[in-house]
């Protein structure tokens, strides 16, 4: 199913307020028909895991992060959880559920910050989520000139790092 890529919500009159600009699977989303999100990725597959279950990306719209579709400052809410290997199977089932990085992932995520921060609303936050499995999260927050709010690190290994930025107003597109 694929929503328009307009920002109302299925009621007349309810804002769209959140954009997911790389959904997969709606994985930590509590409510994974949330009206207020405009759910986005590149791609809508399903697949089977290796136990059985069925992994399903199927995004409101399909979209590229580094070229949004929508209109500068349009969102209070962005969510950025990009995929975070370089080197992984194409057909291993850690692709299926998060997607890999090309070669250009430096240029493709820089980008990607510069997207999400062009829709976000002045004062509007931006939570990025990032694994240093393979690269430290050093160097993904230098690809960007916005300095974070917060962050804090999680998993078995604390290596996956969910921070959070607020964009700061400005005349020249929010830079902090």
């Amino acid at each position: 199913m694929t929503r328009d890529l307009n920002t109302e919500g299925p009621v007349a009159g309810q804002q769209r307020m959140v954009l997911d600009v790389a959904c997969g699977s709606r994985m930590f989303h509590f409510d994974k028909e949330n009206p207020t999100v405009v759910f986005g990725d590149i791609r809508s597959e399903s697949h089977t895991l290796c136990d059985g279950r069925a992994l399903n990306v199927e995004p409101d719209t399909l979209l590229d992060f580094r070229h949004l579709p929508f209109a500068d400052e349009t969102f209070r809410v962005v969510i950025f959880d990009p995929p975070h290997l370089v080197r992984v199977g194409k057909k291993s089932w850690t692709f299926a559920k998060y997607g890999g990085l090309a070669p250009t992932w430096r240029d493709d995520l820089a980008a990607g910050f510069a997207e999400c921060f062009r829709v976000l609303a002045p004062y509007g936050v931006l939570i990025f989520k990032w694994n240093e499995t393979q690269i430290p999260v050093s160097q993904i927050l230098a690809l960007t000139p916005h300095a974070p709010l917060i962050g804090h690190r999680s998993g078995r290994q604390a290596k996956t790092h969910w921070v959070t930025f607020l964009k700061e107003p400005s005349g020249d597109g929010g830079e902090s």
